[in-house]
This record gives C-alpha cells, structure tokens and sequence, in this order.
C-alpha cells in the first residue's frame, strides 16, 4: 500500500502484532507519517517500526524475534522502532538488552510518533493513549472494512492476565467522540465496522454507564451508509441478556457473539476471577445461540494453575456440546505479577500441552461442522480480492464473519450478467449474494447469483 506522499525519497515499513487492537494503534502512527511511503521491503526502508505484543509469552517471543530479524536486514542508516505493549511492560529491561533498538516507546505516544522518529529519540508517556476522532488514521488492509477502537485499559482482575499493569485502568472513549469518527469512516467509502476493546461490554461504565455498548449500537443504527458492524471482546460479568437482545434486534449489528470464557466449571471460574456464576454464563450463552444466524466465537486456557482433570473434562464435554463457531485454545503460561503466577498449584507442562491438544481437536471437529452447515446455503458476503490460492478464485467472507479471524470464502465463479445480459465485473469491497457449493478442507467455495 503506497500513500500520496511529501516525500516518496523516504521509506517506511510497519509491523503490526497481537490483536486487532494494536491494528487501530498501528494505523494512528501511520498516519502521522504520512510523508513516508508505505513499503514490503525492509531491507531498504528509511525507518521500521515494530508494535509489539506483550501478553503471551508465544506473543512476547514473537516480538522479539521479529525485531531481532529486521536489524539483521535493515540498511545502516535506518531507524528501527520498538512500540507498543512489550514495549511499556519491560522498558527498562529491554532498552539494556537490545541496542539495536533506535527509539522505544510504549503505548503512549502513537501520536506522537513523527516526533521521536525525527528526533530519533524514545519516550515513554504515562498515560495510556486513547484514540479519538482527531487522529488521521491510515486504515490498512480494506476499502471498506475499519476497527473502531472503544476503550484503553481494563477494570477486571483475571487471574492470568497482566494487562491493566501496563494498560491501566478503563478509559472509556466518550460516544460523541466514537460516532464522530464512524462517521468520518463512512464518508472516505467504509461501510463494515468492528468495534474493539479489551473489554467491550464494559464500554462507558467508568463514565457511568452501564448500558454503553446499548447506547452505542443506538447510536451507530442512526449513521447513514453503514451496512454491517459487530463488537469483538465481550466479558462474562459485563454483558447482558438486554446487549444480546439488543444486537440481535438491530438492523446494522449482525448476530456476532465473541466473549472469550476462559473456562467453564464453577471452581476454575472462581480461581480465575471471571465474576459471573456457571447458571448465568451459560445462559448468556444458550441466549446468543438462540438468535437467528448467530455466530459464537470464544477463547479457552488449558492448564490453568488449579485445573483439575475433572474440571478439565467439564470443559471439554462442554465445548464438544455446545459446538461454537469458531474457538480458540492457549496453553496455559505464567505472566509476571499475575495472581497466577504465585500459586502452588502449578499443573504440569506435559499436562498442559496434553490439554490444549485434546481441546484443540475438539475445537478443530466443531468448526468443521460448522463450516459444513454452510453447504448448499445462499448469503451475503464481501468480496475482498483475488486470493492467494488461484488467480481465478476471489476471497471473500461471510458479512456475519470479522475479518482475518473466522475464515475465507473462495468464489470460483465470478460471472455476473446484468438485466441485459452482459457480464458485470464483481467489485471488491461490495456485498454480493451467494451460494456454497462445497466445503474443501477448511475452505468454503461459492457461486454468485446476485
């Protein structure tokens, strides 16, 4: 992707690790640098910045890594940046260990990135940076498609999660602030919108609201030209079967459900500080499958420290019988400074690997089946591009579906005939109507009718 630039003598290459959270990060510095241009090659490129992830340790070594590999290619005189989360969590150590490294910076200052590349100095502010409808964003990776950031920061005490250590406290962004910017999104040709947290459902209780993400859908249901939109990160304690009804009435919300659970069983609940009791998680839950077209997203730990085998089987049975959509295992590992990283009952690695294996397989079975339960159906979806399978296939996903995350629809014919017959050249970033003709691997294949 190339900007309209001041500069095109300058060069700069970006990357974005972790969550769809640090996307919306990611494209806030580059607007800032707009002056750059936008390159795959960073072997030549004037300045790379890496934000990073610092909330796994599968995560962190990734970071690492990738930084490392980058000042192993890069051009002398470049400027190689560290931001981001693994940034903040271990500055001081990192800033000893890797002098490679010309500017660090955390999870402050993504505005203000011009300045310390300029002066190629680094800097850590103290408050967390929120976004807002002034910054000038560059969306990446879609013409139609933007994360919309809703908060910083959390106010949940999991066991396992060092987040609010270098996150902070919820920093709700204030609605007006919100719909400015989807509107601003909607008048550049965006039309399908995320809307991400670390905790979504809790969005505007630190300003009082315990009903903010039903304002929000209100609200967002007001914006002329938005098609689809669906929120990403509920949490158990924070969401209600009022929410679930809500998005499920809406007319621009789809029947989008992603709260990740974590566990299931009432004492590994309890040992991880995830608030609500089991009757009422899995009534939210039985609530959101029950909607028309719902489509139920989820994450899992295995080997949590606590874990016993019978609590682990709970979960598995209920995983297998329950059949989300689409779910997600992690192996359980220790945090710094978590509660669960100072309890005696540690389970083994072999036993946590074993765990997440079997939840893996399980968790592989469910989405195949309901990959499957797509044959011979018609629906909506957006058509992104060519795909990277076949110059003759095109991506496309499911309207319902977030983007990069649940999957990947292959149309192997792309023949559209107009009122008078003649052949109309499918347009990427639009809504087409199709059918699914067979599920190969993971992949589904459509036709278009409409």
């Amino acid at each position: 992707m190339k900007f309209t630039t001041q500069n095109p003598d300058k060069s700069l290459h970006l990357v974005s690790l972790g969550c769809t959270k640090n996307l919306v990060d990611s494209e806030v510095m580059l607007g800032k640098l707009k002056d750059y241009t936008l390159t795959n090659d960073s072997s030549n490129a004037d300045v790379i910045i890496v934000n990073t992830c610092g909330f796994i340790d599968s995560a962190k070594e990734e970071s690492i890594n990738t930084i490392l590999n980058l000042h192993d290619e890069r051009k002398e005189e470049s400027v190689l940046v560290m931001a981001g989360c693994l940034s903040e969590r271990y500055k001081e150590e990192l800033q000893k260990e890797l002098p490679e490294i010309d500017v660090f910076t955390g999870v402050g200052d993504y505005d203000r990135i011009d300045e310390l590349v300029n002066a190629k100095r680094s800097n850590f502010t103290n408050d967390v940076f929120l976004a807002s409808e002034t910054n000038d964003r560059v969306i990446t990776g879609s013409n139609y498609h933007a994360y919309v950031k809703l908060s910083e920061g959390c106010n949940q005490a999991c066991s396992f999660c060092a987040i609010p250590s270098f996150k902070g406290k919820l920093h709700s962004r204030t609605l007006e602030s919100l719909i400015k910017e989807v509107k601003s999104l909607v008048s550049q040709g965006f039309v399908d919108f995320s809307f991400v947290s670390q905790d979504s459902s809790s969005f505007l209780r630190d300003l009082g609201h315990k009903d903010g993400l039903e304002q929000l859908v209100e609200a967002v249901e007001k914006v002329e030209g938005i098609k689809t939109a669906r929120i990403l990160y509920l949490y158990p304690s924070t969401t209600t079967l009022s929410l679930i009804d809500k998005i499920a009435d809406s007319k621009v919300f789809v029947n989008y459900f992603d709260m990740p659970l974590q566990h299931i069983t009432p004492s590994m609940l309890k040992i991880m500080k995830r608030g609500k009791g089991v009757e009422k998680l899995i009534e939210l839950m039985d609530q959101m499958k029950s909607k028309p077209n719902s489509f139920v997203r989820t994450t899992f730990i295995a080997g949590h420290p606590g874990e016993t085998q019978e609590d682990f089987e709970a979960l598995a049975k209920y995983v297998e019988e329950y059949k989300f959509d689409r779910a997600n295992v992690f192996s359980y590992s220790d945090e710094e400074g978590t509660t669960a990283s100072k309890s005696d009952a540690k389970v083994a690695q072999e036993i946590i690997d074993e765990r997440a294996d079997i939840l893996g397989e399980i968790i592989d079975k469910t989405t195949q089946e309901s990959l499957e339960k797509e044959v011979g159906k018609t629906f909506e979806v957006y058509v992104d591009g060519e795909s990277d399978e076949h110059e003759y296939l095109l991506s496309a996903r499911k309207t319902i579906w977030a983007p990069d995350i649940d999957g990947e629809i292959y149309i192997n014919d792309n023949e559209l005939f107009d009122e008078k017959g003649e052949q109309k050249k499918l347009e990427f970033g639009k809504i087409y109507k199709v059918k699914i003709t067979e599920l190969v691997g993971d992949k589904l294949l459509a036709t278009v009718i409409a």
